[in-house]
């Protein structure tokens, strides 16, 4: 709207590329334009005085800031905020029904925005301001005080943390090819709210292959013990086999109830 009431065109641009933890490049009439946060221009050595108090002000109010510029000169601010949705603090409450025992946040925003996302979401914890490497570390911090680690996430920045979790949980239809490719389960509803309902499904599926697995043993030291006293026949031997083979079948489809 802004563009076209002060008729000004808009440009194409060409040869993009992400910068891992602080931005993005892209090509435009042969001069080369960033968007990114703070670290980026600071890595240009480009002054951010000017820009100091107005980015600390919109990080005050739970924003992301995002600089545009040259390499060599800061040209304009883009603040945006992340909306939570409805469902995401019902997904979380849910998770801790379901035995959580604590939600972690791991973002490479500001600290403010951070915190702020984090009280809206019930989050218990979160660690702000991390590139790839460093949600790594927290992953590995986590395990270190003895938990068991479920990550999920969407972009590149997170397959390494994907990787390092005990499980790695990649979100499908907005997930990155790298993130996809890490993770140990992709959703591809894409959707959290969906998480719970997975929990459950996985210890309910764990549950029964104990049983089949307890059952199947059963029954083969139940044979076994006829063998000896010469009790066992040939075709008792077949129907036992057979008997145990359908009823652990019938018991793993209980699973096909859950919707």
């Amino acid at each position: 709207a802004y563009a076209k009431e002060h008729q000004t065109s808009l440009q194409s641009g060409t040869d993009f590329r992400a910068i891992v933890g602080k931005g993005a490049q892209v090509m435009i009439n042969s001069e080369t334009y960033y968007a990114g946060n703070k670290a980026l221009y600071e890595d240009f050595g480009v002054s951010l005085q000017m820009w100091n108090e107005p980015i600390q002000e919109m990080q005050r109010i739970g924003q992301t800031v995002i600089l545009v510029g040259t390499n060599k000169v800061i040209l304009g601010m883009i603040s945006v905020a992340d909306s939570i949705r409805s469902i995401t603090y019902e997904t979380i409450q849910e998770l801790k029904r379901a035995s959580i025992q604590e939600t972690v946040m791991l973002t490479g925003d500001n600290e403010g925005t951070a915190e702020h996302i984090a009280q809206k979401a019930k989050v218990d914890r979160y660690f702000a301001n991390l590139l790839p490497e460093d949600k790594v570390h927290a992953v590995k911090q986590l395990q270190s005080e003895g938990k068991t680690v479920a990550m999920i996430g969407d972009g590149i920045n997170d397959a390494p943390a994907l990787a390092t979790a005990n499980l790695g949980i990649a979100m499908g239809g907005a997930g990155t090819d790298t993130a996809m490719e890490t993770a140990d389960i992709v959703l591809m509803a894409d959707n959290l709210e969906r998480l719970p309902y997975t929990m459950k499904l996985s210890r309910k599926a764990l549950h029964i292959i104990k049983q089949n697995i307890w059952f199947s043993l059963l029954i083969k030291f139940i044979a076994l013990a006829f063998i000896f006293p010469g009790w066992l026949t040939l075709w008792m031997a077949v129907l036992s086999d057979t008997g145990a083979a359908l009823i652990v079948i019938l018991n793993s489809m209980r699973l096909l109830r859950n919707k």
